[in-house]
């Protein structure tokens, strides 16, 4: 979705030259201006809820067997694509981990098609193929849902690599998470994406936990923007639970990266509401902490900005709850009466080469 706004903000990226990183802004939301109008508060509502209300119904069909392998859901971290979704054109690309189910439907993917691949269905985003940690929409440009911890950061560099090689006025936005900044990759991929100035934002989704490992148990470096800093990459660390914020970094890094002055880490600090995965029984958090970020919830934020502005009512909001619950429950429908994969599928959509390597007599 492209921005219509032009966010203005005194902060600005931290220069490569400086070692001192820019800090978060622990005001959050509540301390920026109203620089967006009605109609981007209107469609960050709508998205959010549709991401929320997508994956606490995945959350609930996974439980009842619907769907199998594994399940990562991104409940809490929606102001992280909301902000994002205003910052970038639609022709920008994007790659991204495994908690990727959020990722198609800030772009505009249907969400019945989403839910049919987690279902294994050949009408799913994928053919029913890759389930739900591989979601691909090749027409909004999202290169996947990855499964290899990392692998998506050479990808990201890559995707930049050839649209600069190309002249393409594009940006891409490589997603990852805390724990896979400690892969060995990404120091491979920062070293030649700032020796080629490659038009690529690094975006951690720091979510405070590798699965149940806490940033600070995984490395001396807690502050995850200093990785950006050994190799003079521009840095930034932002409150990711705050779509306005989030937004004006984003257009930051991807002005940087169109004008040619290369990659841009961004450590957007957010916080998951469920486990790891749905396997996870959480017991490396106290409730005290999960309620201190659900207090600062991104949605609950942008409703009662809609609401004090006098931009809708209670009512028009319930309304909009309504439509985007019923979308769900559609897409849900869609899903179980779409067709599984015929045995064929299983030799197509594998090489590039038709039939190959098989040789007809």
């Amino acid at each position: 979705m492209a921005s219509t706004t032009q966010a203005k903000s005194s902060k600005k990226a931290v220069s490569p030259e400086k070692s001192v990183m820019k800090k978060v802004d622990k005001g959050g939301s509540k301390g920026a201006a109203l620089e967006h109008d009605r109609s981007v508060y209107e469609r960050w509502f709508r998205d959010m809820y549709l991401m929320r209300k997508f994956e606490e119904r995945c959350g609930q069909l996974y439980i009842q067997q619907k769907f199998g392998g594994f399940c990562h859901l991104y409940i809490g971290q929606e102001a992280i694509l909301a902000g994002i979704s205003e910052a970038i054109r639609p022709s920008d690309r994007m790659v991204t981990a495994y908690r990727d189910h959020a990722h198609p439907l800030a772009l505009g993917t249907d969400p019945k098609f989403v839910m049919a691949e987690l279902y294994g269905r050949t009408t799913g985003t994928s053919k029913g193929k890759g389930g739900s940690m591989h979601m691909f929409d090749k027409e909004r440009n999202l290169f996947g849902g990855h499964g290899i911890v990392g692998g998506q950061i050479g990808l990201g560099a890559g995707i930049a690599f050839a649209d600069k090689y190309r002249n393409e006025d594009h940006v891409t936005l490589c997603f990852f998470g805390d724990g896979a900044a400690r892969q060995g990759i990404l120091h491979e991929t920062f070293n030649m994406a700032m020796t080629w100035k490659l038009p690529v934002i690094f975006i951690v989704e720091n979510n405070k936990y590798a699965m149940g490992t806490s940033v600070e148990r995984t490395s001396n470096v807690t502050d995850l923007v200093m990785l950006g800093a050994s190799y003079r990459m521009p840095s930034e660390s932002v409150d990711g639970m705050s779509p306005e914020l989030v937004c004006e970094a984003v257009k930051r890094a991807a002005d940087r990266g169109r004008a040619g002055e290369g990659p841009t880490l961004l450590d957007i600090q957010t916080y998951r509401y469920k486990g790891h995965s749905m396997s996870d029984p959480q017991k490396y958090r106290t409730k005290d902490e999960l309620h201190e970020y659900q207090e600062k919830d991104p949605i609950l934020h942008v409703r009662n900005t809609l609401l004090e502005q006098g931009w809708n009512s209670e009512d028009e909001l319930k309304q909009v709850e309504k439509e985007v619950k019923a979308q769900v429950e559609e897409a849900i429908v869609f899903a179980e009466e779409s067709p599984y994969p015929e045995a064929h599928e299983l030799y197509e959509d594998v090489y590039m080469t038709k039939d190959y390597p098989f040789v007809k007599d």
